[in-house]
């Protein structure tokens, strides 16, 4: 007997429609226009009789018919994606990998090219941003994340957990250290917390009130300014190690603390893809270094 199946793209995009209840994000995804979203599960009601969505102030929101039907297409997908994927012979497809912005461009980027030679068939699109995607709504396959206290809530990786210290561009100050007196006539640029300074100077045993730098600029934008002589920089080591590299940035001391930490989480449904898991456990092994453990 003839199965009752309505057209798979109709499917395909009716199941990301419903999960990020969003018809532009659903063809963001999919690589396809909004128009076409819309024609598909518009096509879809038709065929099944039934609405599927209801409109609302922000996209969409399915209805009760539609909610039933999304969770018993989602599995039924995931099932037809494991058994496609299972058998190819390399990973393949599109990984979405949202990451707070400095370790993206840092730790991240400098690496990609040679990603994209190992590793061909997959699309690795990475998103530096310090908005926090909802996995949960597939709005990314793996999520960098700091944790403060050094541990997440949810299941997580370990990716960096390297020490803090402060950076200057050669020649900022005299004789590339760092002393009490400096820390009231300088600019003090920062990555994290109102109080590092503050934290690191009693680390180091200088007895100075430190000033509280004027304002809180993006940890990317602080980390360029020290690059370019306009400040001294107290950050982690992880995302400063190229510039040290290249001569651009100088450890301007050796007094340095453990402050929180990076870790990697990954979508539970995401995670069953072959490159999903390829992506995972290539950012463990470039990070392997910046681990204490």
């Amino acid at each position: 007997m003839a199965r009752s199946l309505p057209p798979l793209n109709a499917l395909r995009a009716f199941e990301a429609a419903g999960r990020h209840q969003s018809f532009s994000r659903a063809a963001e995804e999919l690589g396809v226009s909004h128009s076409a979203i819309s024609r598909h599960v518009r096509g879809l009601e038709q065929r099944l009789g039934v609405h599927l969505f209801r409109d609302a102030a922000r996209g969409v929101v399915l209805t009760a018919e539609g909610g039933h039907y999304l969770r018993r297409v989602s599995p039924a997908l995931d099932v037809i994606g494991d058994a496609t994927e299972g058998l190819a012979d390399k990973p393949a497809g599109r990984v979405v990998v949202n990451s707070e912005p400095v370790f993206a461009a840092k730790i991240v980027v400098p690496r990609m090219a040679q990603f994209q030679r190992d590793f061909p068939e997959i699309e690795l699109r990475l998103v530096g941003s310090n908005e926090l995607a909802d996995l949960d709504r597939f709005e990314a396959d793996l999520a960098v994340r700091y944790a403060k206290s050094g541990h997440l809530d949810s299941p997580s990786d370990l990716l960096s957990d390297a020490p803090i210290y402060p950076f200057a561009a050669p020649g900022y100050l005299t004789d590339d250290t760092l002393r009490p007196e400096d820390l009231t006539r300088v600019p003090l640029l920062r990555d994290r917390g109102p109080n590092i300074w503050v934290d690191w100077a009693a680390h180091a045993g200088f007895d100075v009130a430190v000033p509280d730098p004027p304002w809180r600029m993006r940890a990317a934008l602080a980390l360029e300014m020290a690059v370019h002589g306009a400040g001294v920089y107290l950050g982690a080591s992880d995302g400063t190690h190229l510039d040290e590299t290249a001569g651009r940035l100088v450890r301007v001391s050796d007094v340095g603390f453990q402050q929180g930490s990076f870790h990697l989480l990954t979508s539970g449904l995401a995670g069953r893809r072959k490159a999903v898991r390829s992506v995972r456990t290539w950012l463990l092994d470039q990070t392997r270094s910046l681990r204490s453990g």
